[in-house]
């Protein structure tokens, strides 16, 4: 049942379209997870056999206009999508990564379709139901389906910080949407920790408060 797979295949002319061609497979990936702020978000997608588009790529390597283009086409042409997230105080509550898990369990509990077999991007996972389930490194950049998922979370993630800045604006979650930036450590400095900030993570690097 657990079937950790470490994949380190580079994306070089197209994304896998599948992994195996019996089972239903969902792509699942986070966004958000090194942030000192906000919510981390995941999505589960299904894609159809025939999905293909020239542009899909780890989310990571699209400008923002592509993504935003990517999310319309991939929201038309999936068999099924979900979003999730798991917020910044229940980060703090479990940890990270176990959050991460989290948000990524929520978005298959939202599928209209059950898959069958999971596709994970990274190399740690916590066995969802009795689904089998791949964890592969760089998968955003290999399988359609994870880079479907990648481009889903990010977009959603960028929305929501975005909505988030207009209350805050001094942090500058606009542009960095909650890393950690040298602008947003500053304004951590300056302002003190906002509401949305994870208080698990070190915000203020000791480097940084030496240097100022």
């Amino acid at each position: 049942m657990y079937d950790f797979l470490f994949l380190t295949l580079q994306h070089e002319y197209m994304l896998q379209a599948f992994y195996q061609d019996i089972h239903i497979e969902a792509g699942c990936d986070e966004a958000g997870r090194g942030c000192l702020a906000g919510p981390v978000f995941a999505a589960a997608v299904i894609l159809p056999r025939d999905f293909f588009h020239p542009v899909l790529n780890d989310s990571k390597q699209l400008t923002a206009e592509q993504r935003s283009e990517m999310r319309i086409y991939i929201e038309e042409k999936a068999i099924a999508y979900n979003v999730a997230s798991v917020d910044h105080e229940e980060i703090d509550r479990i940890n990270i990564l176990n959050a991460s898990f989290r948000a990524m369990h929520l978005a298959l509990d939202g599928l209209p379709i059950i898959p069958e077999l999971l596709l994970i991007d990274g190399n740690r996972f916590h066995a969802y139901k009795k689904i089998d389930h791949h964890c592969i490194i760089k998968g955003d950049g290999i399988f359609s389906s994870i880079a479907a998922a990648s481009v889903l979370a990010k977009t959603y993630r960028d929305e929501y910080m975005m909505k988030l800045h207009e209350d805050f604006p001094h942090y500058h979650w606009y542009n960095n949407k909650g890393y950690g930036t040298a602008a947003h450590r500053r304004s951590i400095l300056k302002h003190g920790l906002s509401p949305f900030h994870r208080k698990s993570f070190q915000c203020i690097s000791a480097q940084m408060e030496i240097w100022e």
